[in-house]
């Protein structure tokens, strides 16, 4: 750990000055008896703006800024410990600068040498007082999250889409007729799918497919939602019909959102209460590999553009999909496996990526997976979780895609939103740093994809 002191000498100021001003921090001279001074002294402000949208080459530019109050020069003690996301100390620096009387002052902090690509925390304190702790990243595009397939990831999910392909779709339309209208009409699909262990029943999934009433083909649209986790009382999104510009399917897989709803929690379709049956998600039948609950999710994501592939209003060779963490990982699941190749793709804030770094970062799910491993050494843990991480699905993915992530994001921090992206085989992609986001959709993000995917329309 490294320690850089630098002291900055005091202002001088001129000799009219000195006649005037109150001495720096206070101290007693023949000319500012002690009793000028103030009895107490007010704390520094401090604050630290966003430079580069946190993102930096090589070093990071770190501003604090620091205003005085007071009616005399105080010093500002600054600290800046910066570590790496996956734990570790990089390098702690100190400084102390004197700031005059009723000013404000940018002080600019950075790492005595390069830092190697990656993302980093830099926890800023004056006068030790918190003046903000914040994620940065270096050279993203260059950090590397090797694949770590195991010798039959391929064949592992051939096996699992031949065992969809023997199963019956039988897809269930059911209009809704309050949010139909002329040019397109909004139907709750039901699906079977694969069952959750390799002799099981065919599992139902459903989902909200909107089919423009023209008789012309057009572009398809996979949404895909995220980790249902504001439970079964939230209303699944659901889409209208008066854009006839697209064929969309919003898709649940196996126990979120429309799965997981009561009647009274979705649209009206006249069916039975929908249910739950798999508990915690990611834990399910966790270390089974032909059983785990993500062979199943991602197979029920190839299934849905199956049924978009029977419509007649599909256009499936121009094919894309979006979706928010869960979401995102299931993205970048159904470009990998789908028989239909995607012209473009948009995760934000992906889910599922590098595990094995990704448990350095967080709690969750690192407590699930290391709470259900049972006899699986971590080595084994990680072997198994492979087939599942978007890391290794992004290198069968030939798609464009726009991509987000949120610097600050502690569910799906960036490391792993990175390890997918800079995988992927295609030139065509472009990632957006949001520095002070957390874990959530940006403001504008439904604008930005679309235009996105209009430019590569036919």
């Amino acid at each position: 750990m490294k320690k850089i002191f630098i002291l900055f000498s005091a202002l001088v100021f001129t000799a009219s000055m000195m006649a005037s001003c109150e001495p720096v921090n206070g101290g007693e001279t023949p000319d500012n008896p002690k009793d000028s001074i103030p009895a107490e002294l007010q704390p520094l402000k401090q604050s630290v703006a966003v430079v580069d949208n946190w993102v930096f080459d090589s070093k990071p530019t770190i501003t604090i800024h620091v205003e005085n109050p007071n009616a005399v020069a105080v010093d500002a003690a600054i600290t800046v410990m910066v570590t790496k996301d996956v734990k570790g100390s990089v390098e702690t620096i100190e400084q102390t600068v004197s700031v005059p009387a009723n000013t404000a002052q940018d002080i600019t902090i950075t790492t005595t040498e390069d830092l190697a690509p990656g993302f980093y925390r830099a926890n800023c304190i004056v006068n030790n007082k918190s003046a903000r702790a914040f994620n940065f990243g270096i050279n993203p595009a260059a950090i590397v999250s090797e694949p770590d397939k195991q010798p039959d990831f391929d064949e592992y999910w051939a096996a699992a889409k031949a065992q969809l392909a023997a199963i019956d779709m039988n897809p269930q339309l059911t209009e809704l007729e309050k949010k139909s209208t002329d040019k397109r009409k909004i139907y709750l699909v039901e699906l079977q799918s694969v069952p959750d262990s390799p002799d099981g029943d065919p599992v139902i999934v459903r989902g909200y497919y909107a089919e423009p009433q023209d008789g012309q083909k057009h572009p398809v649209i996979m949404h895909f939602y995220g980790y249902d986790t504001q439970g079964a009382t939230s209303w699944p999104p659901c889409p209208g019909g008066n854009d006839s510009e697209y064929a969309e399917f919003f898709f649940s897989i196996r126990g979120q959102m429309l799965n997981n709803r009561g009647a009274s929690h979705r649209y009206p379709d006249g069916k039975e209460d929908f249910k739950n049956i798999y508990g915690d998600w990611f834990a399910y039948n966790f270390g089974v590999k032909d059983g785990y609950y993500y062979r199943g999710a991602f197979m029920d994501c190839v299934q849905a553009v199956r049924f978009m592939a029977t419509r007649e209003s599909s256009d499936m060779t121009q094919l894309f999909a979006e979706g928010s963490s869960q979401g995102g990982a299931l993205s970048y699941a159904v470009a990998a496996l789908s028989d239909y190749p995607f012209t473009a793709i948009a995760p934000c804030v992906a889910f599922l990526g590098d595990f094995p770094d990704y448990f350095k970062i967080v709690t969750w799910p690192a407590e699930t997976a290391k709470a259900n491993k049972g006899s699986m050494t971590n080595e084994e843990m990680y072997a198994f979780l492979s087939y599942f991480d978007t890391k290794n699905l992004a290198t069968r993915i030939s798609a464009s895609v726009i991509a987000c992530s949120g610097l600050q994001d502690v569910t799906c921090p960036s490391h792993t939103n990175l390890a997918p992206f800079n995988n992927l085989s295609t030139e065509d992609k472009v990632m957006y740093y949001y520095p002070e986001m957390g874990h959530e959709i940006p403001a504008g993000w439904n604008k930005k994809i679309m235009d996105f995917f209009r430019e590569r329309m036919k």
